[in-house]
């Protein structure tokens, strides 16, 4: 996903752990392709043996990957909506959404450079080298955010009605296309800020849409 990366220290946890975040970082970096096992076991400091005896190959790796991010994707998004909904001072969902969008904005500025990357759009620009389990979860990843963000928009619609016919779930892709397209943006110009603007202008948008 799109937002953030869930890299964990190199130096820290299992073998499991640690091969699992150098293949993140690679994959973010250069792509899946790009990636070697033997660039991987040197970076942990295993054999091969040791490699195969994780992970049977490359693709159940990156499987691994997947699954670790989205579990960690969807406590972040929980623990922000939760922090949202207690800093707001309202119960209106759509300020509630508001302050969401504002500390998104804000962890993407504190970012000490640009945005690593998405995963799962790193395994979609590659799909032809991936087993149907990635396309699988990397498919579950977009609807998540999809049906989280559809249900968050209805609600707000059903308080604030919109100002102008719009349809909510393609409203609700919209973060989604926005914040991968704006990562993409700001690692090609190098360009930290493009990122934290896209999703301050959402933020503007849903006020003219619904605020009255």
């Amino acid at each position: 996903m799109p937002a953030v990366t869930f890299i964990k220290p190199r130096s820290t946890g299992t073998t499991r752990d640690r091969l699992l975040t150098a293949a993140e970082v690679a994959i973010l970096d250069k792509g899946f392709a790009a990636t070697s096992i033997e660039e991987l076991i040197a970076e942990v400091g295993i054999t091969k043996g040791g490699f195969f005896y994780h992970f049977p190959d490359k693709n159940a790796l990156v499987i691994a990957i997947l699954e670790r991010h989205l579990a960690a994707e969807e406590a972040w998004l929980d623990g922000l909506f939760a922090q949202a909904a207690s800093e707001a001072g309202s119960d209106d969902p759509l300020q509630i959404f508001l302050c969401f969008l504002a500390l998104l904005q804000a962890q993407m500025e504190a970012l000490p450079d640009v945005h690593p990357g998405c995963l799962i759009a790193a395994c979609c620009f590659q799909e032809r080298l991936f087993r149907p389990e990635v396309h699988r979860l990397a498919a579950a990843n977009l609807l998540n955010w999809r049906a989280r963000f559809t249900g968050v928009l209805t609600g707000i619609a059903a308080v604030h009605p919109p100002r102008r016919p719009v349809e909510i779930e393609a409203l609700a892709d919209m973060l989604v296309v926005l914040v991968d397209g704006a990562i993409i943006l700001s690692k090609t110009v190098r360009q930290k800020e493009a990122l934290p603007r896209q999703i301050g202008i959402y933020a503007t948008l849903l006020r003219s849409l619904f605020e009255t």
